[in-house]
């Protein structure tokens, strides 16, 4: 095992890469609970049951599919990288496909499914790095801040800090209510946490948060700690049941699966760099067994899928494990047990509501708009369609709609600014595309 995972060359032993598998998982083990609730639309009271995903179905899918892609990323790419359904393409299948687009969770499933594959045959076939070098680094930046600010805007919802207001469309919500006082004190909770730079700081806030809302009553007692794990059955296989359906052939699912491609590109390429320069794993500016790691993503995604959840991919948290003295695959697999038994801990983990879990959404969404500080703000050729593509997120509540805005819009002001040539054609046909996108789909 020693001598698979390098430990000799890589300066590490048992010791290191356990304990920086298990900070990891402290880091990450808040997407038990968040990724259930945000699929399931559980902040969204008028939202029909049988319409809504099965909560314990997605508990076990988003466990296992944490688990399987961990084991494969620590086996194929060797990196002490952890996976899990990612923040921001959840809220995106919840509320921009399901809730938004009234599209049922059965066909957003297979189309993750088929961004997987997309994603493994990109990956096999070097178009990926192509494409993603094809696009210009502002934009890259503010799609990351855009989601940023999507998932704060959905979490400040569900804390009920943010409500509707039918004169300027949101306001300020009743914050002497009982689950937005809660949720407000999560928040203080987890930046003070993360602010003292604790590992685990969003976990350890929503364990806080979860013990307060019970002494006031505001959340209830779990009469089990340790239980049976939940059947995976409403949701296994689900995604290959819309292939039968014509509906799914349609333009509407087309710009879905793009930008959940595009989406997961960026996601996974930008953690798997940061994480492996953080370990020192970078070599004359060259990722080794970069093609394995991302392969490893793409099949995260897919098995995801068809277990029940959407996007896997690799997580930023893991570099509290590096920080922590993870160095090798190895710690992926400790992360990848813990998330396994934690499949057990069921009833414990069920009873949190959303008012615990919007701080880590906010948290998260503060984390992702740090990136702004990377786009050269006094071009304005490029400011525009990154502000655009940022700010189009949270206000047209789509993900899509924001990348599609900033895409349409970059060849237009580059081209006016006498840079044509330095647009890639790629981008010219990303034009045409979005274009036609809001054709057919408005």
């Amino acid at each position: 095992m020693q001598k698979y995972f390098m430990f000799k060359e890589l300066g590490t032993n048992y010791r290191r890469e356990i304990i920086g598998g298990m900070t990891t998982f402290l880091a990450m083990a808040y997407i038990l609970v968040v990724n259930p609730l945000t699929l399931t639309l559980s902040s969204v009271k008028d939202f029909p049951d049988a319409l809504r995903m099965d909560y314990g179905a997605v508990f076990v899918a988003t466990a296992l599919a944490a688990a399987i892609g961990s084991i494969v990323m620590g086996l194929l790419g060797k990196y002490p990288l952890a996976l899990a359904p990612g923040m921001g393409l959840n809220a995106f299948f919840a509320y921009t496909v399901v809730l938004g687009s009234g599209i049922p969770w059965q066909h957003a499933l297979g189309a993750v499914f088929i961004s997987g594959v997309f994603f493994f045959l990109l990956t096999l076939t070097g178009l990926r790095e192509k494409l993603i070098n094809a696009i210009p680094i502002e934009l890259k930046h503010a799609v990351g801040a855009g989601i940023g600010l999507y998932i704060t805007f959905i979490g400040l919802q569900s804390a009920g800090i943010v409500v509707n207001n039918d004169a300027t469309l949101v306001g300020l919500g009743d914050l002497t209510a009982g689950p937005t006082l809660l949720a407000i004190f999560g928040i203080i909770v987890t930046v003070i946490l993360m602010t003292r730079g604790f590992n685990g700081a969003v976990f350890l806030g929503m364990i806080i948060t979860v013990v307060v809302g019970m002494i006031f009553n505001l959340i209830d007692t779990p009469d089990k700690i340790v239980d049976t794990v939940p059947s995976i059955a409403p949701t296994f296989g689900a995604a290959f049941s819309s292939f039968t359906d014509s509906s799914f052939y349609s333009m509407a699912m087309l710009g879905i699966i793009l930008t959940l491609l595009f989406v997961d590109f960026f996601d996974n390429a930008g953690t798997l760099v940061a994480v492996a320069n953080q370990a020192g794993m970078i070599k004359d500016n060259k990722l080794p067994r970069a093609g394995r790691a991302l392969i490893a993503d793409s099949v995260a995604t897919t098995v995801g899928a068809v277990l029940g959840t959407s996007t896997t991919t690799s997580y930023i948290e893991s570099s509290a494990g590096v920080a922590a003295g993870a160095r090798t695959g190895f710690a992926s697999l400790v992360t990848a047990a813990l998330f396994i038994l934690s499949l057990f801990f069921f009833p414990l983990l069920s009873v949190v509501t959303a008012a615990v879990t919007a701080p880590a959404l906010i948290i998260v969404g503060a984390l992702m708009v740090g990136s702004l500080g990377k786009i050269e703000w006094t071009k304005f050729e490029v400011a525009v369609p990154a502000f655009l593509t940022m700010i189009a997120m949270p206000l047209t509540y789509s993900i899509a709609t924001g990348i599609a805005v900033g895409f349409i819009f970059y060849p237009i002001t580059m081209i006016v600014k006498g840079k044509m040539k330095d647009v890639h054609p790629i981008m010219y046909f990303f034009f045409v595309i979005f274009i036609l996108y809001f054709i057919f789909l408005q």
